[in-house]
């Protein structure tokens, strides 16, 4: 219609129009208007008739099933499972950004589904991963939670930062870090990938989001004795935290290190989560050598007393983080690091005894017992030969003639002279003993001939 006018101005040639003209004209100009607004209006009918049946698949989904009431319908649940399906077909095939009214929608269908009680916990510290995933609790409803967290990884994925910043806010995140303490293990993995792109994403709720993982590993190794199920799967998301980290560290990640990665080494369930732990911990020293000291320091304060497997553990770790330490700091680890070695190889558990003598298989630990070998051969001398006279396990007793040959062949003189000294400290041991009991015997048998040893005399006292 502009196009229709605009070529009648710049005819030079029409001086003037008669009446029929002008209706005539006018005709067609209402006619193309109503066209185009009957294209409007249709298109907006359209648009919003597709936004009622979102949100009307959008309330649908809000219904949830515990699968585990007999009154539910199965018939109910897998309707609403076909329609979970469908709606995140819907947010995967969006060329456009959602309306805030589908968005608002979204979110509380997600709350809905997502944050629910949890059932209590079963106590059990299990020593292998494993045994815990076969006693855990499957969640029932998890074939309608996980197209849920579909849902939302694909929200996350697919919308501005900034417009999803109302929804997934700091209450929100809060929410989803307290299901890492679901029993099942399928929940606790989609979730670990659903909270890593977010925090991936969302750069301003970085920080916070760090710090309330940190408070509840801290919750977990200073304020409870219960068993936390997703302290593997926090630390797996911070093992690709600390791999981004760059160098050199900021102080605010070596306290994260020295005052919650470290103290987490003391727990009774260390097994279920040490090898994410490991990793974490090895990435620090990688990145920055010198934090090796504190790390080694830090395990052997929290060595553990009675628990072998624990144990075990522990000692691949100290292997693994002394092949990367800074070698300035040989010397002063030597001593502290292969006393509590050699305490291990003495360990009447046959298991921690070898896993112990192994390490000396190590060329780095080897390299760094060398820095302080004045110190720390007493020590080794002094448990190598108590294994070979007093171990029970023959294969144990093996194995530290093994290690024994090959410290005589590093530092024979070193070697004898320690050897002499340990045997002239049991001579005088035992002389000491001897003199010792000799004294008690002739206490013994001046007792007997002492007075007091006599039979007492009792007074009766009658009433």
């Amino acid at each position: 219609m502009g196009a229709r006018r605009n070529s009648l101005k710049a005819s030079p040639k029409k001086k003037s129009h008669t009446l029929q003209d002008l209706f005539e004209l006018d005709s067609r100009a209402s006619t193309g208007s109503n066209f185009h607004s009957s294209n409007n209006i249709g298109r907006q009918s359209s648009f919003e008739s597709e936004n009622d049946e979102l949100l009307s698949t959008i309330s649908y989904c809000s219904i949830t099933y515990s699968f585990t009431d007999p009154l539910e319908s199965p018939s109910q649940q897998d309707l609403k499972q076909l329609k979970l399906i469908q709606l995140l077909s819907i947010i995967k095939s969006l060329k456009k950004p959602l309306h805030d009214q589908v968005l608002s929608a979204l979110f509380s269908m997600l709350s809905a589904n997502l944050f629910r009680p949890l059932p209590p916990q079963c106590n059990i510290i299990f020593v292998f991963p494993d045994d815990e995933d076969l006693t855990a609790t499957p969640v029932a409803a998890w074939p309608h939670l996980q197209i849920v967290y579909d849902i939302l990884l694909q929200l996350v994925l697919s919308t501005d930062a900034k417009a999803l910043r109302d929804y997934i806010d700091q209450s929100f995140l809060l929410n989803l870090l307290s299901f890492f303490q679901s029993e099942d293990q399928r929940e606790r993995e989609t979730l670990k990938n659903v909270y890593h792109r977010i925090y991936l994403k969302f750069t301003f709720y970085r920080s916070s989001m760090r710090k309330a993982m940190n408070d509840v590993f801290l919750h977990y190794v200073f304020e409870t004795d219960q068993r936390h199920c997703g302290i593997g799967e926090l630390l797996e998301i911070w093992g690709s935290i600390i791999n981004g980290f760059t160098v050199p560290l900021k102080e605010e990640h070596k306290l994260f290190l020295m005052r919650v990665l470290v103290p987490l080494h003391k727990p009774k369930g260390l097994q279920v989560y040490h090898r994410q732990l490991a990793y974490c911990v090895s990435q620090f020293v990688q990145k920055e050598p010198v934090l090796g000291g504190i790390a080694i320091r830090g395990i052997l304060k929290y060595w553990p007393v009675t628990n072998c497997q624990k144990e075990v553990l522990l000692i691949g770790e100290l292997e693994e983080l002394v092949e990367n330490v800074d070698p300035e700091q040989h010397r002063k680890l030597a001593l502290p690091l292969c006393t509590q070695i050699t305490k291990c190889l003495n360990s009447f558990n046959s298991q921690v005894a070898e896993r112990a003598l192994y390490v000396w298989n190590n060329e780095q630990f080897v390299k760094m017992a060398s820095a302080a070998m004045e110190e720390v051969f007493p020590v080794l001398v002094e448990g190598m030969e108590k294994n070979l006279k007093w171990h029970w396990n023959p294969s144990v007793r093996q194995l530290t003639e093994n290690v024994k040959l090959m410290l005589e062949e590093m530092e024979p003189t070193l070697y004898s002279k320690c050897l002499q000294k340990l045997e002239r400290h049991e001579s005088t041991t035992r002389e000491e003993e001897m003199r010792r009991k000799e004294k008690w015997e002739r206490i013994e048998t001046a007792a007997v001939k002492n007075q007091f040893l006599q039979q007492p005399h009792y007074i009766c006292v009658s009433n």
